[in-house]
């Protein structure tokens, strides 16, 4: 579990996140949605380590980051996987170089082993004849399980995505949600990401955190963001008239 107390994050004196409390639990999809400039992405920094923050915590397992030595704070970091918005794919490296790439940063494994570990997540991702291909070779959903392999390598407690859907067919969205629900519970990963696709909240949903303006506006379920009163939500959420019909379906089967 991630837990966040009291988060504050300013820049040139402007606040941008103004006092977020929320936790990420162990082994669900915890997702961070919000309009753009809500401040999802600076929070997203934070928690990665990315941003020093002026007040407040974020803990991990009860392991306040502030607070770890530089060597602790190289541990979590080892602990930790991530999946960028536009996969970030070394295209020098054939694809089995990109997922052992995390294996020669944090471990001593021997070679023979990286290439074990790095074919049994890339079947793991249904890639398992992809290796000496290079990324310029793989289609945007190809990248996007290539760059999930890479995240899960060193079997991380924590995993981040930003936006992995961005950039991909509704279609292959939907696999990629569908496939980093699967990890999450496998592996029983702290997975949290940050996403503005309404199908993502829907479908993996399982705790979501909707942040307006630098705070914490409403946080909830998949299930209780249909029957949500919080006005700022149903206009991010209910936008277009589809989920406006989802929403009435929802409630009306549920009633």
């Amino acid at each position: 579990m991630i837990e966040v107390k009291n988060l504050h994050k300013s820049f040139n004196g402007i606040e941008v996140l103004k006092g977020i409390t929320t936790s990420f639990e162990k082994g669900k999809t915890n997702l961070i949605i919000g309009q753009s400039g809500s401040g999802k992405t600076v929070f997203l920094k934070c928690l990665l380590g990315l941003f020093n923050y002026e007040e407040g915590s974020i803990a991990y397992e009860g392991r306040i980051f502030s607070q770890l030595s530089e060597d602790q704070k190289r541990n979590l970091r080892a602990e930790i996987g991530m999946v960028f918005q536009g996969s970030a794919l070394f295209d020098s490296l054939t694809i089995a170089q990109n997922v052992m790439f995390p294996l020669k940063m944090f471990t001593k494994m021997s070679q023979s082993e990286m290439e074990d570990r790095a074919d049994l997540v890339l079947k793991r991702v249904n890639l398992p004849d992809a290796h000496k291909k290079m990324p310029s070779e793989a289609s945007g959903g190809m990248q996007k399980r290539v760059a999930i392999a890479r995240a899960i390598v060193n079997k991380p407690k924590y995993l981040f995505c930003d936006e992995p859907n961005s950039g991909l067919d509704p279609k292959t969205a939907i696999v990629i949600d569908n496939l980093i629900q699967e990890i999450t519970e496998e592996y029983q990963i702290t997975t949290v990401i940050n996403s503005h696709d309404m199908n993502s909240v829907m479908e993996i949903g399982e705790k979501i955190v909707f942040l307006k303006d630098g705070l914490k506006a409403w946080e909830g379920s998949k299930e209780t963001i249909f029957r949500t009163d919080n006005e700022s939500v149903t206009n991010f959420v209910y936008s277009s008239n589809l989920f406006k019909k989802v929403r009435k379906m929802y409630i009306e089967e549920n009633e």
